[in-house]
């Protein structure tokens, strides 16, 4: 008999984990495999599809699970999924991350919010709503989100053995990093316990999210007339808070001496100055506050800063563009203002 609780046309349930590059989406969905192949006896595959390979990239893991007399035969991305896995908020901005979410389906959410907000925010309208603050959890046991991650993903497949990803861990640490076994279980275990639900009741007949696959913005039917790029890659239009891995600086105003250490390894010239004038009326340069719109949260200031005028802080929705302060390029989209 078999121990899936649902499977699709192919005999399959499905699994996407949607996250970024550094957050360990990719090791995750290997080890669930892992879990379930060895632990369960199931037939089981996973890959990664991403882009450049680096932190803040869109990265997606899939995971396929079937009884072990069904041959998996099919390699293809996961476009109707029974589960995602959405270890990054900030993917919302750019990334339908429940497109061809089942009717009855259940999303994960890294987060602290409210469910009715995260609901809103992922335009879903039935089905069912996990969420656990994988990266609180991380911080305090200083591991990564993956693993929490995973945690939640085992008590949301009831089908899956905890034990058997225990394992998988150990086994996974104990060599190169046998100091990280024992916070990762933990981490696991937190995930798996704390990992909150709720469920909007699906109406019968209801049907899943409809798949919608992304296409390139430019091709050759859609590129303009003599090749012209109308976005560059470093433009006012550059957004990097999708980078973000869930921490930002803040700045103190009252704190700061001007030094200027943190404009020195800012790698993306996110601090904003102003002329002014000093006590005894020497021209200076005053830093009035960072563009959160470049900054992908490499923390590089805060280590450089010599006196906590610029703290990590972890990002809360809508902190950034409340407390930017945009940049006075002398150029725009358009040419020179």
């Amino acid at each position: 008999m078999s121990v899936l609780p649902k499977k699709n046309e192919l005999g399959f349930f499905e699994i996407r984990l949607e996250s970024i590059g550094g957050l360990g989406a990719n090791l995750a969905g290997k080890m669930l495999a892992e879990a379930g192949v060895l632990g369960l006896g199931l037939s089981g595959s996973n890959f990664s599809s991403y882009g450049s390979e680096k932190k803040g990239s869109p990265v997606k893991s899939f995971i396929r699970f079937c009884d072990p007399d069904t041959a998996i035969r099919d390699h293809s991305p996961i476009e109707e999924p029974h589960v995602v896995g959405v270890f990054h908020e900030a993917l919302y901005k750019t990334i339908d991350v429940v497109s061809g979410l089942r009717a009855d389906g259940i999303v994960l959410v890294n987060s602290s919010r409210d469910f009715d907000e995260i609901k809103k925010d992922l335009n879903l309208e039935y089905g069912t709503l996990a969420i656990v603050d994988a990266l609180n959890i991380a911080v305090e046991e200083k591991t990564k989100v993956n693993t929490a991650m995973l945690g939640a993903l085992f008590r949301i497949c009831e089908f899956l053995d905890p034990n058997s990803m225990r394992e998988v861990i150990r086994k996974t640490f104990e060599k190169k990093y046998p100091h990280l076994v024992e916070p990762n279980i933990r981490t696991f275990d937190r995930g798996y316990n704390e990992v909150q639900f709720k469920t909007y009741e699906v109406p019968e007949g209801a049907e899943g999210k409809t798949f919608v696959r992304m296409q390139p913005l430019l091709g050759y039917e859609t590129q303009e007339l003599g090749g012209v790029i109308t976005a560059q890659a470093n433009s006012i239009l550059k957004d990097l808070s999708g980078s973000r891995q869930g921490f930002l600086p803040e700045f103190n105003r009252e704190k700061c001496i001007d030094c200027a250490a943190c404009d020195n390894v800012c790698p993306d010239f996110c601090f904003v100055w102003e002329e002014g004038e000093d006590k005894r009326g020497r021209k200076q340069m005053f830093l009035k506050g960072i563009d959160y719109q470049y900054c992908k949260g490499c923390l590089k200031c805060v280590e450089a800063c010599p006196t906590n005028a610029l703290t990590d802080l972890r990002e809360m929705i809508g902190y950034a563009e409340a407390n930017r302060v945009k940049q006075n390029f002398p150029y725009a989209a358009g040419g020179i203002l």
